[in-house]
């Protein structure tokens, strides 16, 4: 269920969105677009795969339709007033209803999935940031995310490939939120933005702590710059991936090297 990759550098990668996992008692509730799962973070973690030695990485194969590790455990909304989905979502990210009718997790579901999924998840996080910052004396975390780049429910227009977010410069130093957006600006034929519609999830929001040696970056990539579609069946497209890993590389290896002033 959480999967662990320990390494000694200050970098730590949170894959929170690329399970496809669903248990039984789950997957019998949903209907046909539930079971789709279509707003999986697909092949993130093929992605970002072997690009720099040293990192930590964190990951979790259980489906965000299951619970979404991202979000607030509390179910407070990541961004009041605009659309989104929440903790256990109840649509996909096109508004349309994910369960059956009448199966929708009712809040002591929504508790036991948080006990059984979300918390785990966050416990191995949390140690293996402290455990990077107990040799480093910082940690820096690098939450890992990919999305379609249109959804008219979630947002106006065409997304950027490079969505940065810090939310507003608090979680991190701002040498490494200006290298990362250095980096994006200087991949030619990709476009980017920092703090635009995703400011940083839960994840980046709750780690992301300067003053004590915690810092935390989010990046949510287009999915139309490494698959070769952004519709079923979400395949890999490995010449696009190759050309957008050489970025990432770059980024990640930025992010190994860098040290407090």
């Amino acid at each position: 269920m959480i999967e662990i990759t320990r390494g000694e550098s200050p970098l730590v990668l949170g894959l929170p969105h690329t399970g496809t996992d669903i248990p039984d008692d789950c997957l019998a509730r949903l209907n046909d677009t539930g079971l789709a799962i279509a707003d999986t973070d697909w092949h993130i973690h093929t992605l970002y795969a072997g690009l720099v030695d040293g990192a930590t990485t964190v990951r979790t194969t259980v489906h965000r339709y299951v619970i979404d590790v991202n979000r607030d455990p509390s179910g407070e909304s990541l961004y009041p007033g605009q659309n989104t989905t929440g903790l256990c979502p109840l649509t996909d990210f096109d508004g349309v209803p994910i369960y059956l009718a009448g199966q929708e997790p009712d809040a002591a579901e929504v508790e036991r999935r948080r006990l059984a999924y979300h918390a785990p998840y966050h416990a191995a996080l949390e140690a293996e940031l402290q455990r990077v910052k107990a040799i480093h004396g910082f940690a820096v975390l690098y939450d890992c995310h990919s999305i379609r780049s249109h959804i008219p429910f979630l947002f106006d227009g065409t997304l950027p490939d490079f969505n940065i977010g810090t939310n507003l410069g608090a979680t991190c130093d701002l040498q490494i939120e200006t290298s990362v957006l250095q980096i994006c600006k200087a991949a030619g034929g990709y476009t980017s933005i920092l703090n635009g519609r995703f400011t940083g999830g839960w994840t980046t929001r709750h780690y992301g702590r300067p003053a004590d040696g915690l810092h935390a970056i989010q990046m949510e990539l287009a999915q139309s710059t490494y698959l070769s579609s952004e519709a079923p069946p979400w395949t890999y497209d490995t010449p696009r991936a190759d050309r957008l890993r050489t970025h990432l590389k770059t980024i990640l290896e930025t992010l190994s090297d860098w040290r407090p002033q």
